[in-house]
């Protein structure tokens, strides 16, 4: 009786040759995928966002500080959109990136099993909390909270223009609320990558379990709380429902008692009756945001790869 053969794809050279070759190929549409939708992405903001630079004007438009696109002469200054923007999500990064990497520190290193096993999830749960939930809870607690603040403050000021709550500092507290769940989770991966022979040389040395992590486990996940900043930064500049609801949504110099809006809430407040030289410049100021995100981007691919070469 003739010995059955068997065949398989680890046996076959030739069926190996082939499945690497799919594979690789596979690999490779799947890398110019994501090159092409950046590029396509870049493309089209450079397409629908500069017309309205030669149009209105690039100072004009990023240096005025006059917003009223529907007025008999329009103006179009964006100056202090972008100042919100960037104070804004500044001033939320401050807050809660050292709260986000002291979290992630309290979950990886202090925390017993038992508690980290309830705080992660919670995290984790924070981190899937649609972000119009947040604007309605920032309406509905923290803007009241505001406005008695702000009624405090201003009683005896007749020039000050009372927002309700609705204000700068409403949208920081949110915005830096929202980046918790990004920076905590990365920063967690950070520490966790760190190998476990640091913290017992550490420790074995004589040194305290609060030195070690400030003198040796933050040091070591630098690059990846670098990381962790930068996406928190980036989910914040992005952020447009939550900030709609809680920022007031008009364009002032970004104080921190004053109804602002943001380059996202621009463009979302805005675009759906916007016609014209109008809906041309809400692209301008997408195109502008889209150059804030690139540049941060950029900027922190530079410096890790400039900590990893030192």
């Amino acid at each position: 009786m003739a010995e059955k053969q068997s065949f398989s794809i680890k046996g076959n050279r030739k069926n190996k040759a082939l499945v690497e070759h799919i594979a690789e190929a596979v690999f490779t549409v799947c890398a110019l995928l994501a090159v092409a939708a950046v590029a396509s992405i870049t493309v089209y903001m450079i397409i629908n966002g500069t017309p309205a630079l030669f149009k209105v004007g690039i100072k004009e438009i990023l240096f005025g500080t006059v917003w009223q696109p529907a007025a008999k002469d329009p103006s179009f200054g964006i100056l202090y959109v972008i100042l919100t923007s960037i104070v804004g999500t500044t001033a939320a990064v401050l807050i809660g990136a050292p709260v986000g990497i002291l979290t992630a520190v309290f979950i990886e290193e202090i925390a017993s099993p038992r508690l980290a096993a309830i705080v992660k999830p919670a995290v984790e749960l924070l981190a899937g909390i649609p972000s119009v939930i947040y604007g309605l809870l920032g309406i509905y607690l923290l803007n009241p909270m505001m406005y008695k603040l702000e009624i405090a403050l201003f009683a005896d000021a007749p020039d000050h223009q009372f927002t309700g709550g609705a204000n700068l500092i409403s949208a920081v507290i949110v915005l830096a609320v929202m980046i918790l769940p990004t920076v905590i989770n990365v920063t967690v991966s950070a520490l966790h990558a760190v190998p476990k022979q640091q913290r017992a040389a550490s420790l074995a040395m004589g040194a305290t379990r609060i030195q070690t992590i400030f003198k040796v486990l933050l040091p070591s996940a630098r690059s990846g709380i670098a990381a962790a900043v930068v996406l928190g930064t980036g989910r914040a500049i992005g952020e447009a429902m939550a900030i709609t609801l809680v920022s007031g949504s008009s364009v002032n110099m970004p104080l921190p008692f004053n109804s602002v809006r943001f380059l996202t809430t621009a463009i979302v407040a805005e675009m759906g009756y916007a016609a014209g030289l109008h809906r041309q410049v809400l692209f301008t100021i997408g195109l502008v945001l889209f150059v804030f995100i690139m540049f941060i981007n950029i900027s922190l691919t530079k410096i890790l790869k400039g900590r990893e070469d030192s």
